[in-house]
């Protein structure tokens, strides 16, 4: 199930809000769990039971981790890391490492092994991430243990976040499940960012997939086709990520909770260390305070800081996906990010034109970097970079010719949104204090989305197929 589909705006989230609102504050927990595994069990049910093991061994894990000395609470808190990553790497690597094994024993003559038959728990990458910060949190006497087992299982579970993220910490969210207020104000703002989230996906990111999959297709793009998909797929995976997520803040909104938000204008970066500041920043925060400061941070030397970086950088590549493309993001992020450290423009915003020219160039390498994350391989997101630095002429296949004329406006609608409609209303981030001003400019916005959501409705409707892009990941 997923927020863009009839089966859940018509039926699942009605009859959970109004369960939820009839349910003590007591009980609110058990509304949340009882929807969460309906909402995961939709895609397999038989997952949802390693869903319910891991949650339940989690829970064991961090009790004893709170009960006990720090040298002992170590030792559980490295089995609970250990264990959950063993659980991530083999559902989502261990194909990848046979395929690699095999080109290896291809290479010497020697018979391949047989892929093994895995499938991907949809989400995993993201609720064990939730679980391994909430035991290191509890480590660290960050926040006490949750005390009510269905607390926590709620909060691993809360569907709004659950398969595609933001990642929540449970620090953050302790005291929400301890109280949270639940008034029309702030169900009227997440009713908003929901809008917002679901036009952002349905009218824009998926008005965009043609375009993308046609010059992803191609065989041999040309500079036209090639930086003209390359643009096409940033857009695509900005407003499908950012709207999902906007979804899940709005959603979250209605349940009462407040969670963090996961983008801030990104492509306003005047630098690729600001870009993923502003990035999935749920993620790129989670591997600063798990990885990244753990490793030393930028306390321990200039070498030892780019080793950091590149370290945090290409497990940011891999916790995306089993393949190489993954990887050479990674290590262009590493490379980019220490190049600018060193130039010591990371944390430099510069104003008037020496600004746009930065952030055009940020763009740009933006723009290249992203298109092997959507290439199906190192060979074919080379053979685009090929096209995109001109390598197979102008027009290459010509396949700009085919092209849907709508998909092609929607490319300039995006650009248009990100760089003109956003930087003038982009909603209130860590929900600060709803002023009268704040309230009015809610009800223009609301006035120009709500029209907006009947059509995305109705292109919904009409459509067979809407995924999430993050779901693969």
């Amino acid at each position: 199930m997923v927020f863009s589909s009839p089966i859940f705006l018509f039926a699942f989230l009605p009859l959970f809000l109004i369960a939820y609102y009839l349910t003590p504050f007591r009980g609110k927990s058990y509304v949340i769990l009882g929807a969460s595994y309906v909402f995961y069990a939709w895609w397999r049910i038989d997952y949802l039971m390693l869903f319910i093991a891991l949650t339940a061994w989690n829970y064991s894990l961090g009790l004893q981790i709170a009960k006990r000395e720090k040298e002992e609470s170590k030792k559980w808190l490295t089995l609970g890391v250990v264990s959950n990553l063993a659980t991530l790497c083999y559902f989502k690597y261990t194909n990848f490492g046979i395929s690699n094994l095999n080109a290896i024993l291809e290479w010497a003559g020697t018979q391949p092994l047989p892929l093994a038959d895995i499938i991907l728990p949809i989400g995993i990458s993201f609720y064990l991430f939730h679980c391994i910060s909430y035991l290191v949190d509890i480590y660290r006497r960050d926040a006490a243990p949750v005390t009510r087992f269905v607390d926590f299982a709620a909060f691993i579970s809360l569907y709004p976040q659950l398969v595609a993220g933001p990642i929540l910490r449970y620090k953050d969210l302790a005291h929400q499940f301890r109280h949270r207020v639940h008034d029309w104000t702030l169900f009227s703002h997440g009713v908003m960012r929901f809008i917002q989230g679901f036009v952002k996906k349905v009218l824009i990111a998926d008005s965009l997939a043609p375009v993308v999959d046609m010059c992803f297709a191609s065989s041999n793009p040309g500079l036209l086709d090639s930086w003209l998909g390359a643009l096409a797929f940033t857009a695509q995976l900005y407003f499908d990520f950012s709207g999902y997520s906007s979804m899940a803040v709005g959603l979250g909104c209605m349940m009462g909770f407040r969670f963090t938000e996961n983008f801030n204008m990104p492509f306003m970066s005047q630098s690729f260390s600001e870009f993923w500041r502003r990035w999935h920043i749920s993620l790129s925060s989670w591997l600063r305070d798990y990885v990244y400061i753990p490793l030393g941070g930028n306390n321990a030397g200039i070498r030892k800081t780019y080793r950091n970086l590149s370290i945090t950088m290409l497990l940011s590549g891999i916790w995306h996906g089993a393949a190489w493309t993954f990887v050479v993001i990674g290590a262009f992020y590493a490379v980019i990010l220490c190049i600018e450290r060193a130039s010591g423009v990371s944390n430099r915003r510069d104003p008037g034109l020496r600004g746009v020219v930065r952030t055009i160039v940020c763009m740009t390498i933006t723009v290249f970097v992203l298109a092997m994350f959507r290439a199906p391989s190192v060979p074919d997101g080379i053979s685009l970079y090929a096209g995109m630095l001109g390598l197979n002429g102008w027009t290459g296949d010509g396949v700009h010719l085919f092209y849907p004329g709508f998909s092609l406006l929607m490319v300039a609608v995006a650009y248009v949104t990100i760089y003109v409609i956003e930087p003038l209303y982009i909603g209130r981030p860590q929900f600060t204090p709803i002023t009268p001003w704040h309230q009015r400019a809610d009800v223009a916005y609301l006035l120009v989305a709500l029209p907006l959501f009947g059509l995305a409705i109705s292109r919904l409707l009409a459509q067979s197929y809407s995924p999430f892009l993050y779901f693969a990941f």
